[in-house]
Formats: structure tokens, sequence, C-alpha cells
């Protein structure tokens, strides 16, 4: 679902006349550094980048706050913090004579976003006096359901910084005063120095902590995208030359990586800050499907994109709080969790022979199963962060302990064994490198007969992590010993640790459905989505068409580019089209269970006469998450188009370039898929942070980090955030 954020403001300007002039005010605004006993909320801080100029006229730092907001207790336990840090960043010209300071939240960026700046420039009428202006934004977009009482402690903190700001500069200026300096002296161009040969050599600047790379200003990265590389306890270092992310960062959160692989997380997690700016997911899922494609960038990026395509479709993200599993599946799946392995990670226990697949598949369904098996996967995604946290090492994958005593024929049902397939097909597309070890327990005689059936689906790369056991082998040498501690292991497996799973045993035949209830039932829980689907062809675009009656409504959109590249446009007309007829693909005459295709726009139709662009087109590559809003300016109908879009040629030759014939074969049969998602909604009730084509791009939430922040855009129906 789209989320639309409500944006509050705040400014204010203090001309403040004083003896002291800008540089002045540098001095003591340093002092703040690196901790402040004037501000009890700041708790400390650490020079994360540094410039200076050659010939020091700019002189540039950048630091990563630690704050102890003044926050009730429980929603700190909710949030799952005690501290929030923040990004700030000083920038002096002393040839300008101006201080800017911006700062920006670091700790729950994808939920709230925090903009403060404030500067100290030249009073115009008195160069000796100095003008101070600050203001700030929020923009809280969700906060676990305490939007409000995020809004009412961030105005209480910051109507407090107001008051204390100027304080603590006059106490810091005293300060100065206090120690015999009264004046700073203007700078002026520094005398370059001559060495013996008589070459002049400029003074060099003090070297920075991270340099940050000519590559990223030529490619139009603002300082904020460049400081999210930048180092810090959980975030990577800029990117250099060289591709190198900070060693400790590596070492804390994402295991032995070689330079190449380093390389390619870094050029990967570049992509889609510029396909999905906004959100994107944290490297440790985005080096999962690294690893699972042997490090092949292109090959990643196409099973990522899709599996964050499916995410959002899907509403995977918010599985864990939105879904409660049937009672059926509470009482008789013997599965569940139970502390960790030798290594750290979070144990699974499977008692699949205890279980009847049976009975479960009758009374809920293939998709009812196929839900809870990805909760437990999305549980065990949340383990692995708090288990990396509690050994202070990457743990990224779990071990699944599956017993499988009193495994028979029964469990080879073949709907069953769909069902099973099924749900291995969308876990190995969508959750690669989690599975860490899968230790097979007790495997009878059948079980060869379920492994032929079922190992053609599993992964080589995750089959290698198979250890199979038969009888009471498990105990022995190179056993369960090797991989759990003996105080752990659960009874039914001779150990002495209570295990809580459920015994499983038949499920009630009362409770079984009949097979058109069970195919309604699939139907409803996995087409339970606001997107749609929606196939765009050459030579037939997709089309929505939306009727707006009040003027200055809002229509917003959402969508994913799955498949091919398109041309997203928005027309507007004051009369309806004709209603699209049943065979709308025309020649094309193909039908897609994946979506459908409705043309609106009449072919007869002229733009510029019978309708009107309200809205530059917008060219979206393969891969693209998009959202956007536009300000109706008129009554009347309002079409969403969809188009295919065709590669240029060269402007020197009638001849396609290489790239754009290899782009084109890309796109069997000049078909491509979007899926989306629009609303309307009144002016009033818009919360304004998303503006027009060129907005910010969506991404998904529980995965993102804090990596980018949305781009912003000019265009003339710009709404201020």
């Amino acid at each position: 679902m789209c989320c639309f954020a409500y944006v509050l403001l705040f400014h204010t300007t203090d001309d403040w006349f004083s003896t002291w002039a800008v540089l002045a005010c540098h001095e003591a605004y340093e002092r703040r550094f690196p901790t402040c006993p004037l501000i009890p909320m700041f708790v400390a801080s650490d020079t994360v980048n540094e410039y200076k100029s050659e010939d020091e006229a700019i002189h540039v730092i950048e630091r990563r706050c630690k704050l102890d907001i003044d926050a009730p207790r429980l929603l700190k336990k909710i949030a799952g913090v005690d501290y929030v840090y923040f990004i700030q960043k000083n920038s002096l010209n002393r040839r300008e004579r101006t201080l800017h300071i911006e700062a920006y939240n670091e700790t729950f960026s994808n939920r709230v976003i925090i903009n403060e700046h404030c500067s100290y420039t030249v009073h115009p009428d008195n160069e000796d006096w100095t003008c101070f202006e600050q203001s700030a934004s929020l923009d809280i977009k969700s906060f676990f359901g305490f939007e409000s009482t995020v809004e009412k402690i961030a105005m209480k903190q910051y109507t407090s910084n107001i008051k204390k700001g100027k304080e603590i500069i006059e106490y810091y200026l005293k300060q100065l005063e206090e120690e015999g300096i009264t004046f700073v002296p203007r700078w002026t161009p520094p005398v370059a120095c001559k060495s013996e040969s008589g070459t002049s050599h400029p003074r060099r600047p003090v070297s920075p902590a991270i340099n940050i790379p000519d590559c990223a200003t030529k490619e139009g990265l603002s300082n904020k995208e460049i400081l999210n590389t930048t180092s810090s306890p959980s975030e990577p270092t800029a990117g250099t030359p060289d591709d190198k992310l900070d060693a400790d960062y590596i070492k804390r959160y994402l295991g032995d990586l070689t330079p190449m692989q380093e390389s390619c997380l870094i050029r990967l997690r570049q992509w889609l800050q510029e396909t999905h700016k906004g959100k994107i997911p944290k490297d440790e899922h985005i080096l999962r499907f690294l690893r699972a494609r042997d490090f092949n960038i292109d090959k990643a990026r196409e099973i990522l994109c899709q599996s964050l395509t499916w995410r959002k479709q899907h509403q995977v993200d918010y599985i864990l709080d939105t879904w409660n599993p049937p009672q059926v599946l509470q009482d008789y799946y013997a599965g569940g969790w139970h502390h960790h392995d030798k290594d750290g990670r979070p144990l699974y226990v499977l008692r699949l022979g205890q279980m009847d697949t049976k009975g479960l598949v009758r009374a809920l369904g293939e998709e009812a199963l196929l839900r809870y098996v990805l909760s437990i996967n999305e549980e065990g995604l949340r383990r692995c962060e708090e288990n990396t946290k509690v050994f202070g090492r990457p743990i990224s994958s779990w071990t699944c302990l599956v017993d499988l005593e009193g495994l028979n024929m029964r469990h080879l049902w073949r709907p069953g064994v769909k069902a099973l397939l099924r749900i291995i097909e969308v876990v190995e597309a969508n959750y690669p490198e989690t599975l860490g070890r899968l230790l097979i327990l007790r495997a009878p005689r059948v079980f060869p007969v379920l492994w032929t059936l079922v190992s053609p689906f599993i992964d080589d790369n995750t089959r290698k992590k198979f250890l199979i056991y038969a009888g009471n082998d498990y105990q022995g040498p190179g056993g369960l010993l090797d991989y759990i501690d003996k105080e752990i292991i659960p009874d039914f497996l001779g150990g002495e640790c209570m295990c809580e799973v459920p015994e499983g045993g038949l499920v009630p035949k009362s409770l079984y459905r009949t097979a058109e209830e069970l195919e309604n039932e699939d139907i409803k829980l996995w087409t339970e989505t606001i997107y749609q689907s929606a196939s765009v062809f050459k030579g037939a675009p997709h089309e929505v068409l939306i009727q707006i009656v009040d003027a200055s409504s809002v229509i917003t959109w959402d969508f994913d580019v799955c498949k091919g590249d398109i041309v997203f446009n928005i027309f507007h007309s004051k009369r309806a089209p004709q209603p699209p007829k049943k065979d709308s693909l025309g020649a094309h005459s193909i039908t897609s269970p994946g979506g459908n295709n409705v043309q609106l726009i009449d072919k007869v139709w002229q733009l510029g006469c019978d309708y009107s662009m309200v809205e530059s087109p917008l060219i979206c590559k393969e891969g693209e998450s998009v959202q956007g809003s536009h300000v109706t300016r008129w009554p009347g109908f309002y079409i969403l188009q969809w188009k295919f879009h065709s590669m240029p040629a060269c402007a020197t030759t009638n001849l396609p370039r290489v790239d754009d014939v290899l782009a084109s074969l890309q796109v069997s049969s000049h078909k491509c898929k979007v899926m989306y998602y629009t609303e309307v909604i009144g002016s009033e009730d818009f919360r304004g942070s998303m503006t027009s084509l060129e907005s910010s791009h969506s991404g998904f939430s529980q995965l993102s980090a804090a990596t980018t922040s949305s781009s912003q855009s000019h265009s003339s129906s710009m709404i201020s955030r």
C-alpha cells in the first residue's frame, strides 16, 4: 500500500546582532564536540568525514551524533533502541564568511525523516554582525502506530533546541573571551611556498578521514547520498575508487568478503539506490542474492528485483503483524523455534514424521500452508538480526532440524507433495542463502522416494548443506553434538531439554473442507493485494481511467516495472473514453494469466484536441519501482498510461546501436509487464511527500536500511515537503 507522509515544518529566523563575526561563531560551535554537557541528550559524536580545500577556505566536517531522546520507555522498548543517531554536516566557507549546518536522522530513516538546517551569515548592514537562521522539517511516514506521540516528542525537542541553541553559542563565545581570544582574523589566500628548485607547491590540505571520490561528484550524488555510505557501526564507508567497505563493518555484519565481492555488493547497492530510491534492502539481504548467484551481478539483480516486487505485491513485509495463523496450524503443525546451534544460528525444529500433511492440506489448502511457511522465514530473518547483535558477529542464516520419525507412504500423498514443491519453489526464489544447515534425522526407508521427488527443485548450493542420518546415527560421532550443545538437544531425541514444538497428530476429519471451499480460500488468500498486474505490448499500451469530480484532487500511483522498459504518461480529457473492447489486444490476441491489457484512448483521438498531456513522459527501466502523485487542475477524466518503450536508433545513422539491439532482445515478443496501484485522495487529506512523476521511488519497509533519501521533483505539480 502507498504510504503517504504528513510533514511538519518549523522555521525561525533570529537576526542575532553581535560584535562576534561568523568565523568566531564557528570556533565557538566546534567546542560542542565530541560531547556537550549543556545538552544532556547529546551523548557522543564521531567524525566520519573531514575535508579542507587546498587554500583552506572550505572546511567541511561530517559527524555521527549519538542522542538520548527524552521518549517514554515503552516507546523505546517497542522501537528497540536506546539511542538515536543523526548525521551532521558543518560547512564553513571562510571566503564567503558563511557557516551552514545540516542534520538528518540515520535511525529509523525509513519511517521518520528529520532535516534541520542552521546558517550563520554576515549581516548585510554591518559585516561585524552575524545573522542566525534555523529551520527544520519532520516527515513521519509510519512509526509502529505511535505517529502522534513521535510528533509531540519531536516538537518538544525542537522547541527546546531553539531555546538553547543561542545560549550555547553565547556560552562558548564567552569561554573564548576568558581564554583571551577576542578576535578571529579574516581568511586570506595562502602564499604558495617554493621549493629549492623554484617550483611552486601549494599548501597540502589536512588529510581527510575519508576521501569523497571525484566520481561521486561527477555522477551528481548529493552530499547526503555520499555520506550514507560512510563509516559507522551500522553502515558501510563511502565508496572509494577501489570499491572498499569499512573492515570493521564487514567483520561485524557481513562476514568474510573478497575485494571482488565487496565491489559487487557496492555496485548492486548503487544500482538499487538509483532505481529504488528511498528504501533499499540492507546489505545483508543484497548479499544473500549475490551469494546465491555466485556474485554474478546481472543474475543477482534479476532475482532480487523479482523478489522485491513479489514482497510488495503480497505484503510479505507485514505478514508477521497482519496475519494470524489459523488454530489448526497452531495445534497440528509440528514445528517451532528452539534456541540456537553452536554457531549462533537460530534453530528451527520440524517433526515432519509426526505431522499429518494430508490433513493440513485438506483442512487449510495449499496457500495457507505456504503463507505459514513464509511467516516462519520472516521470523527467521528477524532472529538472525537479533543473534547478530547478541553474538557480535554476522549471522545471516538459520539451522533446521527435521525429525522424520514416523514418515510413511501417507506423507507421499500427491496433493501434499505438490504443496511441498510449491513451498520449496517460493522459498528458494525469495529466501536464498538463509538456510545454513539442514539436519535430517531418523530417515526411514521411504525417505529416498520423497528425496527423489523434491531434490530436483532444490538449489545445488542448498543441497550441499543437507546432512542425513538414518536410525540413531545422529547420536554417534559427527552427529548432533557436533552442531548443537548437549543442553538444548530436544527430549524426543534423547536430550534433556523440553521442546515446546507441537507434537502434531492427525487432523480431525471434521475440520476437512470441500475442494471448492479450499479453491476459493486459496484464491482469496493469494489475491488479497491492492496491486494489479498488466501486460504492455508494442502498439498496445495499458491504460487506467480515473474520473475526477473535484478539482485539486490528488492522483497517486505506485508501480513496478517487472519486465521490459516502459513510458509512463498522464492524460486529461473532458469526455469519457468508450468502454474497452473485450479483445483489447487486437492483432496480438494474447491472454496472460498474470496480467491484463486495457486500451481506452481511441485511435481517432488527436492529442491536443480530444485529450491533453498533463505531465512530461517518464521513461522507466526494467526493475525500477516508482511512486508519485499529480494534483489535478480540472475535473474530468484522467488516463494513466503505461506504453512500450522502443529503443531509439543512433542519432548519426539509421542503424540501431549494438546496445539497443541487445536491449530489445531481452524483451521477448515485445511484451512488458507492470504491477501497479493507484488511488485518488482529496487535497486536504494529502500528506504530501511524493511529488509528480519524478518523485521518490518506492521500496519496501521491513528489509530496508538507511541508505539514501528520496529525490525531489521540481515539476509543475510540486507539493512542498
